[in-house]
């Protein structure tokens, strides 16, 4: 058997039980299994791509600092972008691309309008493991251009009913009183003899005010429109049923429920130097929301005629409604129209966003030991329904009701060439039958620079007809690499992979006509001609955006040390930008390169230090004549450098220190020909946690930025390329027992 030291944010963790357990590196075998890499239950030294599987140790360790799943992935993965501290996933970014993200591997995305923000509320009580592949992949679907992130819920182990309280209560030091909250989290399981087990799990959890590292209190929509992390309460239930049929057949249903409500107090000031709240403008919308709830079904057979066959049915139902949002020029010049130019922002300038995405996939591993021994095929079918629509608080529709039939079919081949050797290889071809009703854009008022009292002229754009239609398109993607195992402590991996994004096909006709050419005074709204009132969706000619992904890397460890280092690239020839003026998708090259590092090393049997580090830079095609002229804006890449150090110890008696501290760097690139830049700031902050066993259970206090350090989050800054303060210094105290 291989065996492989294993770190806590390398390849693998492994769970530890008890608090008092000492947190030494520990020796596991390399052939654990990642069913995220292919559909079908690997071993990590087969997978020619950079993997990382978070356990349920470290996601207790991370969940004493922090709720978000977001928080804890831009300290423990390389190449995640800095957390932007709020519900949305705006610029949050995984080697400068899309992050898949899965439940269990159910898509959890919307891509016909893509608003993700279910990142943030994925309930980390639930997880038993976090994997993580990087690079493009086709394998789940749309949206991983550059990796996926599957979290995988909790099983139950044998035994009667098991009982999990996780309770804390978080504030921020600048005024406990005013944003002390609460959080409490139950999770029962058990499995009986007779085949049939159980988890549930629900979280309850608020916020308050936040604060920067000076005390100032936050905005409740520094990102325009995006949500904030102040004010709210929010809501996790999961539940899952299994039957053992025999000991290869296995059915299993669970649902998982996220919700979120926001009640801002006040509007946000978007101009220079920093977006803040205006305490003299109450805000007048309704509540930020998110009610997302995913239903799942899956069949598995170990013992099928043509090898393991896994069945998975799901369905998920999401409601989303953004912020309120008031015409502010130049920072919010664009609002849907009240007609009364004294006050042009339309009462229902809010909007929900309604989504259903249903699916079947089937999957089945098949052994090929009659034609090469050791060889498996895994192939398979997905068929995907889904419906998307977006509207104003009245109802009024803001983009065209969308209706979409994905049908896939794929295979991937894997084959040992020799005893150290394997190679990996397939393809997945994707087809998409789209549906689009006509619809009338809203009329909108905007505003653009001139020489006026003001500072700007208003004009306004009229309500415009889009005709929609059928219309089809297809892609193919491909993959292939090799792993090459050096010795019994490491081995070399590499290979190419391909995924794709599809168009935010919602977002286009949303903005179809949003432009002067389409535009009339504010004193004639309605001044356009018959032949300049209606566009036509065919214009647009939707196309996936195609992305490459290269990576060349080692793994491994001897002894007291694990580690990993890996180089990548990825390419795009066709980007996914909306011309408003032409109602067209521009083509836009794309470049990207970077290394990451991580690595793990125990000085004692109580003692280790570790960390993780990347560089990452890209550019694009800003002109679209074929060469690769400028940096990629900000909300691509916001900190080409970042990495995350930690230590920690443990005392007599079983307890625990653990010390984290966190760096990332500045950008002041130029972003297109003209010559843009937008400076992002450096910034260091330091994170502590101690925690103790008490009378069975585990009791904690943490610290996040430590030293209360004023900090530009670089996330949220560039969303609008205004800056955006992250929070200062909050401290957690909790306690979990398992009875």
């Amino acid at each position: 058997m291989r065996y492989l030291f294993v770190s806590t944010t390398a390849l693998l963790v492994v769970t530890a039980p008890a608090a008092a357990q000492a947190p030494s590196i520990q020796a596991v075998e390399l052939d654990q299994l990642s069913v995220t890499a292919a559909r079908a239950e690997r071993s990590v030294s087969d997978i020619p791509q950079s993997v990382q599987i978070v356990g349920r140790q470290e996601i207790e360790q991370q969940l004493k600092q922090n709720s978000s799943a977001s928080a804890a992935l831009s300290r423990l993965v390389p190449g995640f972008s800095v957390s932007n501290q709020s519900v949305s996933g705006a610029s949050e970014t995984y080697r400068g691309r899309d992050l898949l993200v899965l439940l269990d591997g159910v898509p959890l995305n919307t891509p016909l309008r893509d608003v993700n923000r279910i990142l943030a509320l994925i309930d980390l009580n639930s997880v038993d493991r976090i994997e993580l592949v990087a690079g493009a992949s086709s394998l789940y679907g749309a949206g991983a251009t550059g990796g996926t992130v599957n979290f995988i819920t909790k099983q139950a182990e044998p035994g009667p009913p098991r009982v999990t309280v996780n309770a804390a209560t978080r504030a921020f030091t600048s005024d406990i009183a005013a944003s002390i909250v609460p959080e409490l989290s139950t999770t029962v399981s058990g499995r009986n003899p007779d085949g049939f087990d159980y988890v549930f799990t629900g979280t309850g959890r608020m916020g308050r005010r936040t604060y920067d590292g000076i005390g100032r209190e936050l905005p409740s929509d520094a990102m325009l429109g995006q949500g904030g992390g102040d004010r709210f309460g929010s809501g996790n239930v999961f539940a899952k049923l299994g039957y053992d049929i025999d000991a290869a057949k296995r059915i299993e249903g669970s649902f998982a429920w996220f919700s979120f409500n926001q009640d801002p107090r006040y509007l946000t000031n978007y101009s220079a130097p920093y977006a803040r709240p205006i305490l003299n403008q109450p805000y007048p919308g309704l509540s930020i929301l998110e009610d997302t709830k995913s239903l799942q079904l899956r069949y598995t057979d170990r013992d099928f005629a043509l090898g393991s066959l896994s069945l998975l049915g799901y369905y998920n139902s999401i409601e989303k409604r953004f912020n309120f949002t008031t015409f502010s020029y130049p920072y919010n010049s664009q609002v849907y129209y009240s007609f009364d130019p004294l006050r042009p922002t339309s009462p229902n300038n809010q909007t929900m966003l309604f989504s259903d995405r249903g699916g079947i996939n089937a999957t089945i591993d098949t052994p090929l030991d009659d034609v090469w021994a050791g060889a498996r095929l895994t192939w398979g079918a997905d068929l995907i329904l889904e419906k998307t629509n977006q509207t104003l608080t009245n109802g009024q529709n803001v983009f065209t009701p969308l209706q979409q039939t994905t049908t896939a079919a794929f295979g991937l081949l894997q084959v040992p060439v020799t005893e150290s050797l394997t190679v990996r290889g397939g393809v997945r071809y994707e087809y998409f039958a789209l549906n689009v009703e006509d619809f009338l854009r809203p009329a909108a008022y905007a505003a653009v620079a001139a020489r006026t009292p003001l500072g700007y002229q208003a004009f306004v754009l009229p309500a415009l007809r889009v005709t929609g239609g059928d219309f089809d398109y297809s892609a193919p993607t491909f993959n292939l690499g090799a792993t090459y195992r050096l010795d019994q402590a490491a081995e070399l991996y590499g290979g190419f992979s391909q995924g794709f994004a599809l168009p935010d096909v919602g977002a286009y006709t949303r903005r179809a006509g949003l432009s002067t050419a389409f535009a009339c005074p504010v004193a004639n709204p309605n001044c356009l001609p018959a032949a300049r009132r209606s566009v036509t969706f065919q214009s647009i000619a939707p196309e996936a955006q195609i992305v490459n992904s290269y990576e060349l890397g080692i793994r491994g460890g001897n002894g007291p040390f694990r580690g990993s280092l890996a180089g990548f690239i990825s390419t795009s020839e066709r980007g996914v930008t909306f011309d408003p003026i032409t109602n067209t998708i521009s083509q836009q090259k794309e470049f990207i390169y970077g290394t990451e590092v991580i690595g793990q090393y125990a000085l004692t049997e109580r003692a280790s230090v570790g960390g993780n580090a990347t560089y990452r830079e890209g550019r694009y095609d800003s002109n679209k004549d074929g060469r690769l002229d400028s940096w990629l804006p900000n909300n691509r890449i916001a900190t080409p450098f970042r990495t995350t150090i930690w230590g920690s110890y443990l005392f007599d008696g079983g307890v625990s220190l653990r010390l984290e501290g966190e760096a990332w760097s500045g950008r002041d690139a130029r972003i297109d020909l003209v010559g843009n830049r937008y400076g992002i700031k450096p910034g260091v902050t330091m994170n502590a946690a101690l925690s103790a066993p008490i009378d069975g259970g585990e009791a904690y206090f943490a610290v996040n930025n430590l030293l209360d350090a004023q900090l530009v989050n670089p996330t949220a800054t560039s969303v609008r390329n205004l800056a955006v303060y992250s929070w200062g210094r909050t401290v957690t105290l909790g306690y979990r027992k398992t009875f």
